[in-house]
């Protein structure tokens, strides 16, 4: 701005109320899915039980949402559209929000971008309909229509073009749309959900979520295998966990079923769908030492508490929330999923046998299980003799004879093997060993089928745990530096630091204040051996700053002791006695989190009987 525009006083007038809409619409419509949201979230908030959602062009030229709610009356029509107007609070407390709208902007919003149709009918009234184009209000007409709400955008951002440029593809803007809906899905499981695609001649649906049934519980994993997967469900932990007036629930996958991005995690805050930093940054925490960094969980996870304790009005879009005490609300998180997690044991994903399967049935020409060869087999009985009589002369005389001859050959296959186990053994999560193949997987038998072992990769885990136990049990040691070191901060980056002092010098690393806005390290984690103080100090400001707390130096501890855990587990290649292969299982099913490695990879893999079958045609 140069001298001369400086001294003109520029004059301030009031925004006619077509200009705010757009201003308006710009934080709370900011592509077709927002538009989506915000009328799906409006007819949950009716009570409706039924929403049928349509869109074309990825929802540039049309989004339709009707319902089944309590709908509204005629006279209420044009007093919806205009700015503030809402039935959803009454202004006197805006801390007890119990639905998911409550601003009364995003149909005027809707209205002062595109084109705008609602077709109303409320019990016992008649229905109506009223349009509005660019923020211009049209007459309220009678409208024959059923109970319930419709209401039909077209031409979105058609009053402003310049957004339309902003717009994605097609196809990215209805894969956002469907992201929308299957959110809210997960959110109202006993809500019918469907989603339909109206951009080519015949109609397609898309989506369809028909109303779970059952208890809470029962009805959230039925729609969360009908949005996720199947998969999801049969490889997830169920959490229930409460803390200072707040309640966890949900599903959380294990750790082996993890994803290669941040694309399935869900959280919802009183049933709102959010993308909260905080809460993320907690499921994050929760799987640190379990999975890899370039591995994700899972989680579908609900929180729920008393409105007064979380501050939904934060975000135009209402995609953040903001707790009275986070501190609580990331601990209950973190907690709960690691409570779970430790109570899994050894448990890993099940589909590991399906995807052994697959890969062996492509090795088999695609051949597995073929109807071919199908037969009728003959009883166990019928199969004994017949062995018995296609044996040796010598050996049908002396079958005690051939079954040690049998056992000394598989001796000089794997150097040795397992006696039969007894009732008990054979009985136990992971079975018996029975053999070990290439001195490295150990080979045990089931009641119902078998299960491979990596005995490196479950011994690495087992030492890892172990380590992690004394480290809990004491503090870690400290070495103090010959010549402390004095770094400069920002005062309130220094006082957040400090505030953490004692749990940092549980750690190993002791830190003190050194005047204003500087701090002075004096003792460092002896198991880190020598460290760049200055540079670790850094990244957990950065941590304080960006997230409110810091893993940083108890993640660098993890991760020595996990390169500890590594170099002094079973190696590969060493040969392990029946016995040692049996104390290594019932260890493993004792410890926590044994069904996968440091690094996020399975330690074992289990085989049903009825999918061995399947591998050789026998189903």
């Amino acid at each position: 701005m140069n001298k001369a525009h400086r001294n003109i006083r520029p004059q301030i007038r009031q925004l006619d109320d077509a200009c705010a809409n757009r201003i308006a619409a710009g934080e709370v419509v900011e592509r077709p899915a927002s538009a989506v949201k915000e009328l799906v979230e409006n007819a949950l908030d009716a009570g409706a039980a039924r929403v049928d959602a349509t869109y074309a062009d990825g929802g540039k030229t049309l989004i339709r949402v009707g319902d089944d709610g309590h709908g509204m009356a005629p006279d209420d029509l044009p007093l919806a559209l205009s700015r503030h107007a809402t039935s959803k609070i009454d202004g006197a407390d805006l801390l007890n929000i119990r639905s998911f709208g409550f601003r009364g902007e995003a149909l005027p919003s809707l209205g002062a971008v595109g084109r705008l149709c609602i077709t109303s009918r409320a019990a016992g009234m008649e229905g109506a309909t009223i349009t509005v184009d660019g923020g211009r209000l049209g007459p309220l007409r009678p409208e024959a229509a059923q109970y319930g709400t419709l209401v039909e955008l077209r031409d979105l951002f058609h009053a402003t073009p310049a957004r339309l440029k902003f717009m994605r593809s097609d196809r990215a803007e209805a894969q956002a749309i469907a992201d929308v809906i299957r959110r809210l899905a997960m959110a109202e499981p006993y809500v019918s959900f469907t989603l339909s695609d109206l951009s080519q001649d015949k109609p397609r649906q898309i989506l369809r979520f028909d109303a779970a049934q059952g208890a809470l519980f029962d009805a959230l994993e039925e729609r969360l295998a009908d949005i996720i997967g199947r998969d999801f469900t049969d490889n997830a932990l169920r959490i229930d966990a409460e803390r200072d007036g707040l309640r966890l629930t949900g599903f959380a996958g294990l750790p082996t079923y993890a994803r290669g991005a941040a694309v399935a995690q869900y959280v919802f805050v009183n049933g709102r769908p959010v993308r909260d930093k905080l809460l993320l940054g907690a499921v994050r925490a929760a799987y640190m030492d379990l999975l890899s960094r370039d591995r994700h969980p899972v989680v579908a996870l609900f929180i729920d508490c008393a409105p007064e304790l979380v501050d939904v009005n934060v975000h135009p879009a209402k995609a953040e929330v903001r707790f009275r005490d986070p501190g609580s609300a990331r601990g209950l998180v973190v907690s709960g999923l690691r409570h779970a997690l430790a109570g899994a044991g050894h448990r890993a994903s099940g589909t590991l046998g399906g995807a052994m399967l697959g890969e062996l049935g492509k090795g088999a020409g695609g051949s597995m299980g073929a109807g071919r060869y199908q037969a009728s087999w003959p009883s166990p009985g019928a199969c004994g003799a017949a062995q018995a009589l296609q044996a040796p002369p010598q050996m049908q005389e002396a079958p005690a004879l051939w079954a040690g001859a049998a056992l000394e050959s598989a001796r000089g296959f794997r150097g040795d093997v397992a006696d039969t186990p007894p009732v008990e053994t054979a009985d136990a999560p992971l079975g018996a060993a029975r053999a070990q193949l290439h001195e490295n997987y150990i080979i045990a038998q089931t009641r119902h089928g078998m299960v491979i072992v990596d005995q490196h990769a479950a011994h690495e885990r087992l030492v890892y745990e172990k380590l992690k136990r004394q480290r809990a049990e004491a503090n870690v040691p400290a070495q103090a530096l010959l010549i402390p070191e004095i770094i400069e901060l920002p005062p309130l980056q220094a006082a957040q630091l400090l505030e953490l002092a004692e749990m940092l010098a549980s750690l190993g690393l002791v830190v003190e204040p050194f005047g204003a806005g500087a701090v002075v390290v004096r003792e460092t984690p002896a198991i880190l051996g020598q460290i760049d103080a200055r540079a670790l100090i850094a990244e957990i400001v950065d941590d304080l700053a960006d997230l409110g707390h810091s893993e940083r130096l108890e993640a660098q501890i993890d991760a020595v002791l996990s390169r500890m855990a590594c170099h002094g587990s079973v190696r590969s290649g060493r040969q392990m006695r029946v016995e040692e292969m049996n104390a290594l299982l019932r260890e493993m099913e004792a410890t926590p989190h044994s069904g996968q490695c440091n690094h996020g990879r399975p330690t074992y893999v289990e085989l049903s009987l009825p999918q061995i079958e399947k591998l050789f045609g026998r189903r």
